[in-house]
């Protein structure tokens, strides 16, 4: 790391630390990437959570959560822009990244952790990572070790019995919508990488380094060329009008994002309101049960305070109630 470089303490199993890596490239800002095991020291210093990615930036302060990051990085270096113009791209957009940082997350998650063969590889792939000159005995039995504490903490995005159908429908839905998407442009919005890009490349682009999602994307021939694009990104053109994207994004925000995804997240909020340890909704698919968590409902909070500097815009809301997602974007 030089003093003109930012450092990124990440990991290649991480989609928040790939996705602020991919971020980086794109704005061709100069990084250095580094596992937590190699810059212990630093995380120690500027860690506030034990959590990747973490970036030191060249005066030395430290960030972490990767919306956030993205967030601070582009107030700092606004071009090229990750945000549509137009008000409608720009806040479904947003809510996107938001949908793939919080719903894709249960995706790879439960997939990777779901099988014995995708426990099996993960595991091992971690353990090689942690200690890059193990021996096959050391790195079996640190494996082992990682299977164990990663399959009892399932829960953590909701999967159990009732739900591992729903999540892994969900993944199959949305990744046809997207492929179709896809199929008439290289990027979520256009000719270059949003906001949205971002936040869904980072886990489905980890779900294909698992033999089970691996399986499933390898027929989705547009979303495999637009995972490879998403490793380096560069702008080729302009972002598209609403007008032109409409008619594949929105049943994603239909399907998806609002019967699903803003349904669950608005129903962990109000459990975590009147102090619930389990929570059940109705979702578009199934009924859906799990633990509340916190951090899911200040991530709610934070995409309602964003939707508030769109709401006046008409043709945004006429979108979001048509997709049935402005009923839980308003605040309560």
């Amino acid at each position: 790391m030089t003093e003109s470089n930012y450092l990124i303490v990440g990991a290649e199993e991480s989609p928040y630390s790939v996705k602020v890596r991919s971020y980086f490239r794109y704005k061709n800002i100069p990084h250095t990437w580094k596992t937590r095991a190699e810059s212990a020291e630093l995380f120690a210093q500027h860690a506030k959570l034990p959590l990747i990615p973490l970036v030191v930036t060249p005066d030395s302060t430290g960030i972490q959560d990767s919306t956030p990051i993205i967030e601070r990085m582009e107030a700092t270096i606004p071009e090229p822009s990750i945000h549509p113009a137009e008000p409608v791209c720009r806040f479904v957009s947003i809510l996107l990244e938001e949908f793939g940082d919080e719903w894709g997350n249960k995706w790879m998650f439960h997939l990777r952790w779901a099988r014995e063969i995708d426990q099996i590889g993960c595991a091992r792939r971690i353990a090689a990572m942690v200690n890059p000159n193990a021996d096959e005995d050391q790195i079996a039995k640190a494996s082992q070790s990682i299977r164990e504490r990663m399959v009892g903490r399932v829960w953590f995005v909701g999967s159990n019995e009732t739900t591992a159908p729903l999540i892994e429908a969900s993944f199959q839905d949305s990744l046809k919508l997207l492929d179709q998407h896809l199929e008439s442009r290289r990027y979520l919005f256009g000719d270059r990488p949003s906001f949205a890009d971002f936040g869904l490349w980072g886990q489905i682009y980890n779900a294909n380094r698992d033999h089970t999602p691996a399986q499933i994307i390898s027929k989705t021939r547009n979303i495999q060329a637009w995972l490879d694009r998403m490793l380096n990104p560069i702008s080729l053109g302009p972002f598209d009008e609403w007008s032109s994207l409409s008619s594949t994004l929105s049943p994603l925000l239909a399907t998806q994002v609002g019967s699903m995804f803003l349904r669950w997240s608005d129903a962990n909020s109000r459990a975590i309101d009147s102090g619930q340890n389990e929570f059940s909704v109705e979702l578009s698919v199934g009924e859906w049960t799990q633990r509340p968590q916190k951090y899911h409902a200040k991530s709610l909070a934070a995409l309602r305070e964003k939707y508030r500097s769109f709401s006046e815009h008409e043709k945004l809301r006429e979108l979001l109630l048509e997709t049935e997602c402005l009923q839980y974007l308003q605040e309560a």
